[in-house]
């Protein structure tokens, strides 16, 4: 829920608020991500969903814009890093949202060096799938696209 609007102060919400809005999400429709199973065993997840329902990404983002998809974070178990879950996430991430009809996509990675927002992936892994640079959000985050 770290970038899903949120009434009042965000400091403020407490787990089970969080948790009862994602549900109240799910439970609308709203796209809100998807998750990773290893043996019917749920062990990632990736938010991904339109831009809109997404509080601000950053301080360039023309709300005018339609069709653009974000993938906002990812959650891999830190014994499954390092082999390729996030990478396969990513992948699903796109496939989902070109398939529910974006026209864009739009991530917001960081480098690999950074000491934050590392949740949101890494920026190499990105341009490998043909993401490309259009600015940065703030010092660390870089805002890439992929177009099809």
């Amino acid at each position: 829920m770290a970038w899903r609007p949120l009434p009042g102060r965000r400091e403020h919400v407490q787990h089970a608020e969080l948790k009862r809005a994602m549900m109240a999400l799910v439970e609308a429709g709203t796209p809100v991500g998807i998750l990773a199973q290893i043996d019917g065993k749920t062990v990632g997840w990736c938010s991904v969903a339109p831009r809109q329902t997404y509080r601000k990404l950053t301080s360039q983002q023309d709300d005018d814009e339609t069709g653009i998809w974000s993938i906002v974070c990812f959650y891999v178990p830190r014994a499954l890093r390092g082999g390729g879950l996030a990478a396969a996430l990513l992948d699903a991430a796109i496939d989902h949202a070109f398939a529910k009809g974006a026209g864009v996509i739009e991530a917001y990675p960081v480098d690999e060096a950074s000491p934050s927002y590392r949740f949101m992936g890494f920026r190499g892994v990105f341009i490998a799938r043909g993401f490309h640079e259009v600015g940065m959000a703030g010092s660390r985050r870089h805002v890439m696209r992929l177009e099809r």
